[in-house]
């Protein structure tokens, strides 16, 4: 189902948080649990995932994950202050020790001037630590958005987890 280097990244996040004793979460909108299923394509994942959430319309990410609807209203579902809201929400809604999160516009439609296709935000939670957002402008058809995306939410558990 997935490449080897999406299985190599999957696996380097698994290990490095065995390795810290880590739980992780995943907070997804555009990548629709694509970061969790990368996971758990790992052999003793169960280790290291304690849950997935996949809140793709902006009630469920108020609903499931406690982003504010003031936040979306202002900000838009797809946003550093969303992203942010998403992974916070997903520390907030288990026992994990990191939450990485996605949202943005995979296409092919649904972009505009200030929102494009292939606008990504992603974030990164650590229980009682930093929330950190990234912006990225990923190219291609509606597939190679969400690779991007997935290719560059596992580098950031990665890095977060290696310390």
């Amino acid at each position: 189902m997935f490449d080897p280097e999406i299985l190599g990244l999957a696996q380097a996040v698994v290990d490095a948080c065995q390795a810290r004793g880590w739980r992780l979460a995943t907070a997804e909108s555009c990548t629709g649990g694509l970061i969790a299923a990368a996971l758990t394509a790992i052999a003793g994942s169960s280790d290291v995932v304690e849950r997935g959430f996949v809140t793709y319309s902006n009630s469920a990410k108020s609903e499931l994950l406690g982003v504010p609807p003031a936040t979306i209203a202002a900000h838009g579902a797809v946003s550093a202050e969303t992203a942010a809201a998403m992974a916070r929400g997903s520390l907030l809604h288990g026992p994990a020790d990191v939450a990485v999160s996605a949202t943005g516009v995979a296409g092919p439609g649904g972009g505009s001037a200030l929102k494009p296709v292939g606008l990504i935000w992603l974030a990164l939670a650590r229980r009682g630590g930093d929330c950190t957002t990234e912006r990225h402008l990923f190219t291609g058809d509606r597939e190679a958005v969400r690779r991007g995306a997935l290719l560059r939410a596992l580098e950031l558990l990665k890095t977060a987890a290696a310390g």
